[in-house]
């Protein structure tokens, strides 16, 4: 029987020496790096934010976002607190993003979650020293796509400076027939709604697509096909393809100096 190329755990076999490592990682950066933890952004007990600090003088520092995968159905912001690192290094303000997961709830209101935390630190991160009109926002996997979410409307400025989708989803459907159906039960209609593929996006936005070169096929076909389709769409795009890096490899680089994955991600900072 073949293995399913959306079950990650199936083709990466340090899946969970991986996961150990940026969890260890992330509690290493919560002691050192100078932070905020749990800034709500609504009244859920999931809805918060954790920022974290360069050094220095706070005074309108750029702002970044970074948005979690796990398939819309695990992890947290705790467990990628890591990428602070190479965003705090960069000298801006990182904001590292919760919501709730599926099953529970419905992707529609992880979508809503996810806006109203960027609504959150346009009103509030000048506060904190942040310039919200210095905004830059990343994601891996599912939180690639959310990201996306957030300048998907071409009919006024997003207020985005740039984007980097790593290792993103951008077509739901095929999500359907894969090991998800029983997690949770993508429907039509939210294929429809939400599948990145589907919608018009700010063309004043700067994307970067990128995947790890030892992904999975359908990883390299949807990244291919999205960004053929942003640049149709007027969007200045670069699809970008990260050497000898599987699907949880590249998230965990994020934070890493020196690698390839935090190289993209300081460039998107220097927009």
């Amino acid at each position: 029987m073949p293995k399913d190329p959306f079950r990650i755990r199936d083709h990466v076999p340090e899946f969970d020496d991986i996961v150990a490592e940026i969890v260890r990682r992330s509690a290493q950066t919560r002691a050192k790096v100078p932070m905020v933890s749990d800034v709500p952004y609504g009244p859920d007990r999931t809805e918060a934010v954790d920022l974290f600090f360069p050094k220095g003088k706070r005074d309108r520092l750029p702002v970044h976002m970074f948005i979690h995968g796990g398939y819309w159905r695990m992890f947290s912001k705790r467990d990628y607190s890591y990428v602070a690192d190479t965003v705090t290094n960069a000298g801006a303000i990182a904001v590292i993003v919760d919501y709730a997961l599926m099953p529970a709830v419905r992707m529609g209101t992880i979508v809503d979650q996810i806006r109203r935390a960027r609504r959150w630190v346009d009103e509030h991160i000048a506060s904190q020293g942040g310039n919200p009109g210095m905004l830059t926002v990343s994601g891996h996997s599912a939180g690639a796509h959310l990201a996306t979410m957030l300048f998907d409307d071409d009919s006024r400025p997003s207020g985005i400076k740039g984007a980097l989708l790593l290792g993103g989803i951008y077509d739901l459907k095929p999500l359907q027939a894969s090991f998800l159906a029983a997690e949770i039960a993508i429907t039509d209609a939210e294929v429809e709604r939400f599948s990145p593929i589907n919608h018009s996006f700010d063309p004043s936005v700067s994307v970067e697509v990128s995947v790890g070169a030892d992904e999975t096929p359908p990883f390299h076909i949807q990244a291919e096909t999205f960004a053929e389709n942003l640049g149709k769409r007027g969007l200045t795009v670069s699809r970008t393809s990260l050497a000898a890096a599987n699907h949880m490899s590249s998230v965990r680089d994020l934070g890493l100096a020196g690698t390839e994955a935090a190289a993209s991600l300081a460039r998107l900072l220097a927009i």
